[in-house]
């Protein structure tokens, strides 16, 4: 429906979706015709970060494109093999899912782990699931499993991350603190923060530790 429109706001997010679709499902061919001529649109009338997102995931589809104008940070750091302050970047922008998959491209196994786990703590079953096998093909070995469905479920209906952050709260742990152990950026606990304590339907955070305990959520991450 927005193919006529020639506009890049409405064409590149599809274009995006459809390429990070069959990159998870590990079929690479698909993300040059998802991409191609959105791409192509985007580049007579640049825009660093859609034309960043698309050369993204064009070179994870194994597509050279060569003489780009800048990107935006995050994206130019990816593409030039700076996984770590590529990875930085995004944790800085309150991105997580990016980050991590700019630590998946890591040669350093560690932080590829390091990707698995925050995939697997962000719910983000496709992606974890092909970093895990990259790992396994590497020889890796004692991978996490990532949380049971079970252990996810809980009576106020909070997400997997906000469990994580709650039980932080519940051990003392400042927004500040919080953001380093989950690379995170300080906002983005902060909005967490406050989903816990409007979901528990209290107003302080020893109210969201007491009510942690109170429900057995604290026992949940």
């Amino acid at each position: 429906m927005a193919a006529p429109s020639r506009e890049r706001m409405r064409l590149a997010p599809v274009a995006a979706g459809r390429a990070e679709a069959a990159w998870l499902e590990g079929r690479p061919e698909p993300v040059a015709e998802a991409t191609d001529a959105v791409f192509d649109l985007v580049r007579e009338r640049w825009d660093p970060w859609w034309g960043g997102e698309l050369a993204s995931w064009r070179a994870r589809g194994g597509i050279e494109d060569r003489g780009l104008p800048d990107m935006a940070e995050p994206y130019a750091l990816q593409l030039a093999g700076d996984w770590r302050r590529a990875a930085d970047c995004w944790t800085g922008l309150g991105c997580p899912y990016e980050a991590a998959l700019a630590l998946a491209e890591a040669d350093d196994e560690r932080a590829v782990r390091r990707a698995l786990e925050e995939l697997q703590r962000l719910d983000a079953q496709p992606a974890a699931a092909m970093v895990a096998r990259r790992l396994r093909r590497r020889g890796a070995t004692g991978l996490p499993r990532g949380p049971r469905p079970s252990k996810r479920a809980n009576p106020a209906n909070l997400t997997a991350r906000e469990l994580e952050v709650l039980a932080l709260v519940a051990q003392g742990l400042r927004n500040a603190e919080i953001a380093e152990r989950l690379f995170l950026s300080e906002r983005t606990v902060a909005h967490h923060v406050s989903a816990v304590l409007r979901k528990l339907d209290v107003s302080s955070r020893s109210q969201a530790s007491a009510a942690a305990v109170a429900l057995g959520l604290n026992r949940t991450t």
